[in-house]
């Protein structure tokens, strides 16, 4: 209510001037031509003073009072043609002093009811900041997540090779538990067909099993996999991944791609910019979380005040998303977004497979599946782009990066 008040209070004083500014140009207000004749009369008076002073001689001040007589004159017909000082009537003056005050009161009340926030709170930046944190703090638990989701079938759609090279897995851990390959073949194999709960915890007993030999990529992973379980969301255990990630190397690109989007989601765009604009900057224009981010930015610092314009896509880049593209993911769920990024890569699975492509390209689909959790096709798509490019080695190198990131190649 005391907005309101010193809202209306303010719009009112504002009005006040404006009427109080019309009600002087009405009592105040002439015509030029009256003002002249004044200013002639006054010379009149001079002109004797000056005479009387001894300043002028008679023949100039006369000369003088002949030439200023003559304007007065002109002045004065002017002024009578024109019909005198011209007011207008104090009833019109005071209905556009009432109709301001209506326009700039009712105009602002409704401005503010439609663009506004009415009756909601002050929220200083430190408030803000506040419950953005208690919210993250409070947020759902991995298990709480995975519990909301319905099934969505995506083991029923794996291959029937991968599902029972995947049993094979199961089988072989049963009597060798604490074997790490084995381990980490399994978590990536489970990714892939879909049955991520399964993959985090064969994940976690391998980190468990390597404990402080655990690498910065390997709790990416995790926490990647917990995400990918939970539909999208970053839920604490998979915020603990990452930062454990960080903690053992600040550059992992993954943990950064997901810590920021973990800001992003709990009402700290500032946050959220700054990681992804320097990951950004220090990544590959290759890389799979790069199209996402560039989408993703340009929103991140309008809501955190910065003035950011998105640099170009380097020259020779892999295609990205389209606009169209782009606007549509704004308003999917998780699984749809996940839907069109997989379409997207087979899109480029295809093109590659007809028409053939660039290294980079190549890189790019390696570690787009290493990501989606496809292992086997990602090792599968590696042979084959070393049969491709056989001799270039430049072309190899970035595509044996692309291969190490993707967990396919030593």
């Amino acid at each position: 209510m005391t907005f309101w008040l010193t809202a209306l209070f303010a719009a009112a004083i504002v009005a006040l001037v404006i009427i109080v500014t019309l009600l002087r140009g009405r009592l105040g207000g002439a015509p030029a031509a009256a003002y002249d004749v004044q200013v002639y009369r006054d010379q009149l008076k001079e002109v004797d003073k000056d005479l009387a002073r001894g300043t002028l001689t008679p023949e100039d001040a006369e000369r003088t009072r002949t030439e200023v007589s003559r304007r007065l004159l002109e002045a004065d017909r002017v002024l009578q043609q024109s019909g005198g000082t011209r007011r207008a009537p104090r009833t019109l003056t005071w209905a556009a002093g009432l109709l301001s005050l209506l326009v700039i009161v009712g105009g602002a009340w409704g401005l503010y009811s439609q663009v506004g926030a009415p009756g909601y709170p002050d929220l200083p930046l430190a408030k803000r900041k506040a419950a953005a944190e208690a919210a993250r703090q409070s947020r759902p638990r991995q298990a709480e997540a995975e519990a909301q989701l319905p099934p969505d079938g995506q083991m029923q759609q794996a291959d029937p090779r991968h599902l029972e090279l995947v049993k094979q897995l199961r089988a072989v851990l049963k009597q060798r538990p604490d074997d790490p390959r084995g381990l980490a073949l399994l978590a990536r194999n489970e990714a892939a067909i879909g049955n991520y709960t399964a993959a985090y915890e064969a994940q976690s007993k391998l980190i468990e099993l390597k404990g402080e030999n655990a690498t910065a990529r390997e709790f990416s992973d995790l926490g990647e996999m917990l995400v990918l379980a939970a539909g999208g969301y970053i839920s604490p255990e998979a915020e603990a991944a990452f930062g454990t990630a960080l903690r053992k190397d600040r550059t992992e690109p993954v943990a950064r791609y997901y810590t920021g989007l973990l800001y992003a989601q709990t009402g700290r765009p500032d946050i959220a910019f700054r990681l992804w604009r320097g990951l950004l900057a220090d990544s590959p224009p290759d890389a799979p979380w790069v199209d996402a981010i560039r989408a993703g930015l340009p929103e991140l610092a309008m809501r955190a005040g910065v003035d950011f314009q998105l640099p170009p896509a380097p020259g020779g880049g892999t295609p990205g998303p389209s606009t169209a593209d782009i606007e549509a993911a704004a308003d999917m769920t998780p699984q749809e977004r996940q839907q069109m990024i997989r379409g997207m890569v087979e899109r480029l699975n295809d093109r590659l497979a007809t028409e053939g492509g660039t290294a980079a390209e190549w890189a790019r689909l390696i570690g787009a599946l290493g990501t989606l959790g496809e292992a086997e096709r990602a090792r599968a798509i590696w042979t084959e782009a070393q049969r491709v490019f056989a001799g270039q080695a430049e072309a190899l190198g970035q595509l044996r990066q692309a291969a190490r990131t993707a967990g396919v190649a030593e």
